[in-house]
């Protein structure tokens, strides 16, 4: 990874990154939003976030969604949605086999198949910054990713988080 792109996700998140293996999605300002990671880190302890948010005005503008209740109302649909569901579980299989392929191409064991991917997925929704975060690496991969994404106001619109 670039050096100035590894200064910045420092900046952003107050303290140095861990396990970086690329940027996974621009903000449109240009800085890193997401980045992605290691599987393991270099000690080998499972990090089984794949994509991290990195950005702290999209992390600030997505715990305003958290705090809404929209993961509440994401949760439930799950249930009377089956289509939904289905595409949810889809986002996750794709984030494991994404996952699994980082761990390949870094020389290390995948993590285990129990494992959580991320964001709650495939049962719960626990956390829009990881499933947006997703939504960003991946467009298209997320439903829940997308609709949040979609939710969000311009958090770039004011200039760069750093």
């Amino acid at each position: 990874m670039d050096s100035k792109d590894v200064e910045v996700v420092e900046k952003q998140l107050g303290r140095p990154p861990r396990g970086l293996r690329e940027v996974a999605h621009r903000c449109p300002c240009g800085n890193p939003d997401v980045v992605e990671t290691a599987p393991r880190l270099p000690d080998g302890s499972p990090f089984p976030t794949l994509y991290y948010l990195t950005c702290p005005k999209a992390a600030s503008a997505i715990g305003t969604l958290e705090g809404s209740g929209l993961m509440r109302e994401m949760q439930a649909r799950l249930a009377t949605e089956p289509e939904l569901a289905e595409s949810y579980r889809a986002a996750h299989d794709d984030y494991v086999a994404r996952r699994d392929r980082a761990a390949e191409a870094e020389g290390l064991a995948p993590l285990p198949r129990d494992m959580q991917s991320t964001g709650g997925m495939p049962e719960r929704v626990k956390c829009l910054h990881a499933l947006v975060a997703h939504e960003l690496a991946v467009p298209g991969a997320n439903p829940f990713g997308r609709e949040a994404l979609d939710a969000l106001p311009d958090w770039w619109s004011e200039g760069p988080c750093v």
